[in-house]
């Protein structure tokens, strides 16, 4: 088998599609969490900030999904067709919310009317919470495992997604995405409004820690293989106990001024909590749990050995150009946000 520093490709892919799945997390992250409290923001001059804060970016933050949907067609084309297919309805609820978010955010400003931007917020913050919901949903389903027939294709039905893990996943996602888009916020803010968000970032982060409490009692009583890989291998409880600091150290970071410090220990936090994840699930990519034998791994679902070096050569090309491209516009768009004639 093909290996590129030790690892071989099949490994190298499915940290190059977790690499760009966490970066889209991390970035709409705050762009869906700053959508799901929006109508937490009373003041019409408050909401148009608070659009404004992620009007340069949100689009751009999208393109990481694009290329993680791109990621696992080309490198795992199995695991592609039955992830989505598996994951329709969901899938096409999520891609709606997409599509209202969007036009919310371009339509709101384009007439005075208080009553046609006051739905549009609506809209706006409901698509954003059902986004955050829907992407969480589908985690707690590929982590938890669905169930496969022997064709490696699904064999439940529209009920099988709504198990209590997955809405306990669902729920903590939205927590999480609500207390960065707050945190973000704070970065890009003042006066009454930088103080209606420190109240709600704090609040927020007390959401995230009591859904992250019981989802975790929950899996440990209720699925505990997925706990197997930390018993076994004890060194690795560092991760976890990275992402507790991580998540202590919000509330400090806030309480003390240092909001950048604070985002980027909620960054951190979405980060390890991935790494966790791709920790539990290796080398699966979608468990069946009745049916062990169909599920679907890095192995089975992968490209051949030539077109995974290709593609390999591409990500780490591709990959940091991306990057470079996000942290310029984050450093264009930097500082307090300040409305004009051209603003949302």
């Amino acid at each position: 088998m093909n290996t590129f520093l030790g690892l071989d490709y099949n490994v190298w892919w499915f940290l190059v599609f977790g690499a760009v799945i966490s970066g889209y997390a991390i970035l709409d992250g705050f762009d869906l969490g700053a959508g799901s409290l929006h109508l937490f923001l009373n003041k019409e001059q408050s909401r148009r900030i608070a659009m404004n804060a992620i009007g340069p970016i949100w689009d751009g933050n999208e393109v990481w999904l694009v290329i993680g949907g791109g990621a696992l067609f080309a490198g795992f084309p199995v695991a592609y067709a039955a992830i989505f297919s598996a994951f329709y309805v969901p899938f096409m609820v999520f891609l709606v919310g997409l599509i209202f978010r969007a036009v919310s955010i371009e339509f709101r400003s384009k007439e005075p009317w208080a009553w046609w931007r006051k739905a549009w917020d609506i809209v706006y913050c409901f698509a954003s919470i059902v986004i955050s919901l829907c992407l969480g949903l589908m985690l707690g389903n590929v982590v938890e495992g669905l169930p496969l027939n022997g064709n490696r294709e699904f064999a439940g039905d529209f009920g099988t997604f709504f198990n209590p893990f997955a809405i306990f996943v669902a729920i903590t996602t939205l927590a999480l995405f609500m207390m960065h888009g707050a945190i973000f916020l704070m970065m890009k803010t003042e006066n009454r409004l930088f103080v209606k968000l420190y109240v709600l970032a704090n609040n927020f982060t007390v959401f995230f820690v009591v859904s992250v409490v019981i989802t975790t009692v929950y899996t440990l009583l209720y699925i505990p293989h997925l706990s197997d890989f930390f018993k076994s291998r004890p060194g690795y409880f560092t991760i976890p106990l990275l992402m507790i600091l991580a998540i202590a150290n919000i509330p400090r970071q806030v309480k003390v001024g240092k909001y950048r410090f604070a985002f980027l220990s909620s960054t951190l936090t979405i980060a390890l909590l991935l790494i966790m994840v791709a920790l539990e699930v290796f080398p699966y990519l979608l468990y069946s749990p009745q049916h062990p034998e169909n599920s679907i791994t890095v192995y089975n679902a992968a490209s051949s050995s030539k077109t995974m070096h290709i593609l390999l050569v591409m990500a780490l090309v591709g990959t940091p150009l991306v990057g470079i491209y996000t942290s310029f516009v984050f450093w264009t768009f930097k500082g307090k946000v300040k409305l004009d004639e051209m603003s949302y």
